[in-house]
């Protein structure tokens, strides 16, 4: 199982995109999902996990994360569509 991952999550299909790192990406969703987090994410209603990438190393992921979050929209988006071109909500599949 991966150490860490990168992952972007959004309100709606190509709506406000949010990158972050966590080591366990199931309590993290489900964390968004709840509100819990403040800030960013909660004011925005980003809730659905649009696209992620597993890391075995920590040092690693977060390079790509701070790689990821400096992009252009347009590049974060075709990065999603590239892992999932129906925006659907990929932590339904982790927090089931």
């Amino acid at each position: 199982m991966a150490a860490c991952f990168v992952y972007i999550v959004t309100n709606r299909p190509r709506g406000v995109l949010y990158t972050g790192m966590t080591s366990d990406l199931p309590k993290r969703i489900g964390e968004h999902r709840d509100g819990l987090i403040a800030g960013f994410t909660r004011t925005y209603n980003c809730k659905r996990l649009a696209w992620f990438e597993p890391f075995d190393d920590f040092t690693a992921a977060y390079r790509r994360e701070y790689l990821v979050k400096r992009w252009r929209r347009a590049w974060k988006i075709r990065l999603v569509e590239e892992m999932n071109p129906g925006w659907l909500d990929l932590g339904l599949d982790l927090t089931a």
